[in-house]
C-alpha cells in the first residue's frame, strides 16, 4: 500500500504542478494583450535581452560557423563535393544551429536573471507588496519580459545567421582556399525565404519559452537563498530541454511536409 500511496502522491504533485503552470500561462499570457502596457520596462529588458546578449550569440554563431565548414570540407573532400560546403553551412546555420545556440545562450543568461531577480523579490515580499499598491505583478513583472524576449530573440538570431555564414566564409576563403565570389554565388543560390522565416519563428518561440519558463520558477521560488538558487537551475534547465524539443517539433512542420 505504501507503494501505491507514493505514486498517487506523484501523480497530484504532477497535476498540481501542471495546473499551476498553466494558470500563470494564461495569467501572463492575458497580462501581455490587456492594458496597461509598462513600456518603459519593457524597452529597459529589449535593452537587456538584445543588446547586452549580443556578443555572447555573436561569438556563439561565429565558431559554429568556422566549425561546420571544417567539418563538412572534410567530409565532402572524400567524395569531390566542395562546392556543397556553402550549402551545408547556410542550412546548419540558418535553420538550426543560429536558432538553438541563441536560444540555449539568452536562456542560460537571461533565463537565470529573471529567475533570480523574481525569486529575491518573492522572498523578500517585494512581489506581494505589488498587490498592497494596486498593482499587477504580472503586467509590471512579467508582461514586459515576455515581450521583449519575443522581439529581441528573432533579432539576435538574425546577426547570428549572418555572422555564422560569415564565419564559414572566413574558413572556406582564407583557410580552404575557396574562390570567394563563387562561395557568395553558392551561399545565395541555395539560401531560401523559408530558411529565413523558420529561424525567426524559432527565435519568437524560443523568446516566449524563455521569459516564461524563468518568471515562472522566479514568481514561485519558495524557502529563500535557496530556494532562489534552485529556481534559477531549474528556469535554466527547462528552457533548455523545452527549446530543443520545439526546436524538433518546429522543423517537422516547416521541412517535413
Amino acid at each position: 500500500m505504501e507503494y501505491i500511496n507514493r505514486i498517487g502522491r506523484i501523480f497530484i504533485s504532477f497535476i498540481m504542478s501542471t495546473g499551476r503552470f498553466a494558470r500563470f500561462l494564461s495569467k501572463s499570457v492575458r497580462a501581455c494583450f490587456m492594458p496597461p502596457f509598462y513600456i518603459k520596462m519593457t524597452l529597459a529588458q529589449m535593452l537587456e535581452i538584445g543588446f547586452y546578449s549580443l556578443p555572447v550569440v555573436a561569438l556563439t554563431t561565429l565558431f559554429a560557423g568556422l566549425v561546420i565548414a571544417l567539418q563538412s570540407y572534410a567530409g565532402f573532400t572524400k567524395f569531390s563535393a566542395e562546392g556543397a560546403v556553402a550549402m551545408v553551412v547556410e542550412l546548419s546555420v540558418t535553420r538550426e544551429l543560429a536558432p538553438v545556440l541563441a536560444g540555449l545562450m539568452v536562456a542560460g543568461r537571461i533565463g537565470a536573471a529573471m529567475a533570480a531577480e523574481l525569486g529575491t523579490m518573492r522572498v523578500t515580499e517585494q512581489i506581494d507588496a505589488f498587490y498592497t499598491l494596486s498593482t499587477n505583478p504580472f503586467k509590471y513583472l512579467i508582461a514586459p519580459r515576455v515581450w521583449a524576449s519575443v522581439l529581441m530573440l528573432p533579432v539576435l538570431v538574425f546577426i547570428g545567421d549572418i555572422i555564422g555564414i560569415y564565419g564559414g566564409y572566413l574558413v572556406c576563403v582564407y583557410k580552404l582556399g575557396f574562390n570567394p565570389t563563387t562561395y557568395i554565388s553558392n551561399t545565395w543560390e541555395y539560401l531560401s525565404y523559408m530558411d529565413i522565416v523558420s529561424s525567426l519563428v524559432k527565435a519568437a518561440v524560443f523568446g516566449f519559452i524563455i521569459a516564461i519558463m524563468g518568471c515562472y520558477n522566479g514568481y514561485n521560488s519558495r524557502g529563500g537563498a535557496q530556494g532562489v538558487g534552485t529556481a534559477t537551475t531549474n528556469a535554466v534547465v527547462t528552457s533548455s530541454i523545452l527549446i530543443l524539443i520545439t526546436n524538433y517539433m518546429l522543423t517537422e512542420i516547416f521541412f517535413m511536409k
